[in-house]
Parts: structure tokens; sequence; C-alpha cells
């Protein structure tokens, strides 16, 4: 391996990179005037026990980004292993952005307002904390209001540009 610093590599070399990385597969929500919005994202990490402080990642040009920052508030769906199609949807640029977004998702809604999925892995409903910006995205900070999580679902996993599920 080269030392950091070294070597020149493009923007692809380092998606590659960071696609050996397995993770978790989350929507993170919040809600909006008219219907509430998500986004699936898998920029996500705990930061702090005490206080619980989780962060997401999202695009400083995405919609998502606005609403958060209007709403001071989020909330982290972990997807489970069985809601790829949720994935999916929640990725897709084409994807309803009005009153159909959520019409075949069941959820109810968190403390702060954030639709939380029914049958999640887990969930983290938040309240603004702190906002960073960097490069070409915001990391917000959030603050957990309310929790949840299901033993009995497996979490859906990203690797190498595909879902996996644990085996």
């Amino acid at each position: 391996m080269a030392e950091a610093g070294t070597e020149a590599f493009s923007g692809q070399d380092f998606r590659k990179v960071l696609g050996s990385f397995a993770t978790g597969v989350t929507v993170v929500t919040t809600r909006t005037p008219g219907p509430a919005y998500g986004m699936t994202a898998n920029a996500f990490s705990s930061v702090s026990l005490d206080p619980a402080l989780v962060l997401v990642c999202i695009s400083a040009k995405a919609d998502g980004r606005s609403w958060v920052e209007k709403n001071d508030a989020f909330a982290v769906n972990i997807l489970a292993a069985d809601q790829e199609e949720i994935s999916n949807f929640f990725a897709s640029p084409d994807r309803p952005r009005d009153s159909m977004a959520f019409q075949h998702i069941p959820y109810e809604t968190g403390p702060s307002g954030s639709p939380i999925f029914d049958g999640v892995a887990a969930y983290l409903d938040c309240k603004l904390h702190a906002t960073h910006e960097a490069g070409d995205h915001v990391i917000f900070i959030g603050e957990v209001l309310a929790l949840g999580f299901d033993p009995e679902h497996d979490p859906l996993l990203f690797h190498g540009g595909r879902y996996k599920r644990v085996r």
C-alpha cells in the first residue's frame, strides 16, 4: 500500500474503497408542512452515549437538508433485511415527493414529528443538536429523543454496491 497522500486517486477509486466497508441501510425522515420527507442514507453513525447523539450525512444539494434544518429534527429508520424495496424507493431521484411518497409505507410519528416506519430493525428519533458543513455534504448531529429495536428483524446491509443480509 502507498503512504497516505502520495498517490493520486479518482472519485471512483474513493467510492470503491468506501464500498468495501459494510454499512447498515437507513432511511432518514423528517416532517414537512405537507407530506413527510424521506431519503435513503448509509452515512450514519453513533457519536456519543452521554448524551445520546448520532449523526447522518446529507448531500448539501438534497431537499432533505433544508427540511432537517427547518424542522430541527429527523428520524433514522434502520431498515430490516426484508425492506430492500423501501431503500430503493427512497434512493430513487424519481420518487414522488407529494402525498404519494408515503402512500404504501406504514409508519407512526415519533416525538419529533418525523416518520418511524413499521417493521424496521431499529429507529432513533432525534432533535437537531449541531450542524457541520463538510465538503459536498452536511453532517447533522441529532440528540436522541426516542428509540426502539426489534431483535426479531435482521438489518439490511450494503457492501460492494449491493445489498447483503446477515447470515
